[in-house]
């Protein structure tokens, strides 16, 4: 359900995920528990929640769903009763064989043989489709259209949300999956970290200058070494390092113990009055 307003979730119009839903049925649960997560994970998204929908999908969607690099389906009971998210489906499963797209399925409040085989509420929806066209001059193909193009989609690996599990674990798995999918990394919460470590070493050498005390310095010196762990933690989500490698690193920083130490010595007497 994705769609075509203004309101759409992106940075400076471009975006990286196209999110289609059924507005209806997730809008206010857990499609917006998921894109909040997708903001969380810096990962830009293309959504709209307007409500005005015609029989014809926009240009303005189209070209939403040609540029993104991925797009994720949230597949729920009523999904097949809109013939904006079949088109919008449709449209998906092309990008996929003419751009390479990504696609990620997921499957909310519907088991996914269901939206494979058009069974229970997705085959209520297609016999009211295919009457409402019953004396169109196109109905048996565009329909077929619709029904491939679900099908397909139903295959890729994607999420079940069907499982005993809290939603927020789930929503924040999903992101971190279309994170690794778009080959992304997300280091804005060690930012956030470090910059705040950062302005408390600040404050803490202030203190220190005005007031040379062992403690005082030993607290400055706990922060540094604090930034350096957060610091080396970045550098190997950002370079997809194992951990072990950086085990040198720290044993250097244990040996420049005796280092800060004489750099105490130097300060605290610069300092004393």
């Amino acid at each position: 359900m994705a769609a075509t307003s203004s309101s759409s979730s992106t940075n400076n119009g471009v975006h990286e995920v196209f999110l289609s839903f059924r507005g209806e049925d997730t809008r206010k649960t857990f499609t917006s528990h998921l894109h909040a997560a997708f903001k969380r994970f810096e990962i830009r998204t293309y959504i709209d929640y307007n409500l005005e929908r015609g029989d014809e999908i926009s240009g303005t969607l189209l070209r939403a769903i040609e540029d993104a690099k991925l797009s994720v389906i949230v597949f729920s009971k009523n999904f097949a009763s809109s013939r904006w998210c079949l088109e919008e489906v449709k449209k998906i499963i092309d990008c996929k064989k003419t751009r390479g797209q990504m696609v990620l399925p997921i499957f909310y409040d519907v088991e996914p043989s269901i939206v494979r085989y058009q069974t229970g509420s997705f085959a209520t929806a297609f016999a009211r489709h295919e009457e409402r066209f019953r004396d169109s001059d196109r109905p048996n193909k565009k329909i077929q259209k619709w029904r491939d193009a679900l099908a397909e989609a139903a295959t890729f690996s994607g999420w079940d949300c069907s499982v005993d599990r809290l939603e927020s674990e789930i929503v924040e798995e999903i992101a971190m999956d279309v994170l690794n999918k778009l080959n992304r990394v997300y280091v804005g919460d060690l930012d956030k970290e470090i910059a705040r470590y950062d302005q408390l070493a600040k404050h803490q050498m202030q203190y220190f200058q005005g007031s040379p005390h062992p403690l005082h310095y030993q607290n400055y010196k706990d922060t540094l070494n604090r930034i350096r762990k957060l610091q080396m933690e970045r550098h190997q989500r950002l370079l997809r390092i194992p951990p072990n490698m950086y085990s040198q690193a720290d044993d250097l920083n244990n040996n420049n113990t005796n280092i800060d130490n004489g750099l105490y010595n130097l300060w605290s007497n610069a300092f004393r009055f």
